[in-house]
């Protein structure tokens, strides 16, 4: 994967896939950018669809001192620049979410669309995990690579993906994007960034932009109310759910995620084009 050096010193790696309108993926905790590999295969012929492992993930340097939800987005802004980008439609996974929300609030100029899959706008109600996820969470600390793999499709999966056919595939992903691990300060330092996400006092200016909110109705990681809330806060912006998906809707339900978004961000530039009413 290419890299670039960030404004704090640190690299960063990535990979681009297609040409068009650029389409930047922010990902969420200590998951890297392969990750999105469905996304960069599905929305690559119409678009320039850009991933990166966030800081202190796979090849991505980690910078010293405390971390905040503004440098991962100043991390995503300063791909762009050196992409020589200066706007592209964001769409944020989890964590991926709360880093684009900063994102979109630092630069909205630089948003051609804003969209938010299984994430919240933190604040102490969103800050601790639901209690029927920690038996899972707490197994990623385990070194028995299989273990950590199989408590990951327990997180992401409901029970219904995890007995269907397609669940070998998805298992082999889990394996390359999980099996590893990352390292622990990665892990704490994410971690404390993630506590101090709080954006629910300025979701309202978010209404300026297109904005997709995606909620997975079976999610067990994040609540999907959280998603409501966005929903509700952020005028104008549009409200899907996923009646059968977990919190990894991404690999669940590609097909159908590629899809919407494709649709939505052919819905905002021919919006852009038309300019403003009046």
């Amino acid at each position: 994967m290419p890299s670039f050096t960030a404004p704090q010193g640190h690299q960063i790696t990535y990979e681009c896939a297609g040409s068009g309108t650029p389409v930047l993926l922010i990902m969420g905790f200590a998951t890297p950018a392969s990750a999105w590999s469905h996304q960069l295969e599905g929305l690559q012929h119409r678009h320039q669809v850009i991933a990166f492992d966030n800081r202190g993930v796979s090849g991505s340097g980690s910078p010293a001192g405390p971390w905040l939800m503004a440098d991962f987005a100043a991390d995503a802004l300063a791909l762009l620049d050196h992409l020589g980008h200066a706007r592209a439609h964001v769409v944020g996974q989890s964590m991926g979410g709360m880093i684009a929300q900063h994102v979109a609030l630092q630069a909205p100029q630089r948003i051609a669309s804003l969209a938010l899959l299984a994430t919240h706008a933190g604040g102490p109600s969103a800050r601790n995990p639901p209690l029927r996820a920690l038996p899972w969470l707490l197994l990623q600390s385990v070194p028995l690579r299989r273990a950590r793999v199989a408590a990951m499709a327990r997180l992401l999966f409901p029970a219904a993906a995890r007995a269907g056919g397609a669940m070998a595939d998805l298992a082999q992903e889990l394996d390359r994007d999980y099996g590893g691990g990352q390292p622990s300060q990665t892990i704490s330092k994410t971690l404390r960034a993630m506590r101090g996400h709080d954006t629910g006092a300025r979701l309202a200016q978010l209404s300026v932009l297109p904005v997709l909110v995606m909620r997975p109705d079976l999610d067990i990681l994040i609540e999907p109310s959280h998603s409501d809330h966005l929903h509700q806060a952020i005028a104008g912006s549009k409200l899907v759910g996923f009646a059968d998906a977990g919190h990894g809707a991404i690999r669940q339900n590609a097909i159908a995620i590629n899809t919407m978004l494709l649709d939505f961000f052919a819905e905002a530039q021919a919006r852009s084009a038309q300019g403003p009413a009046g």
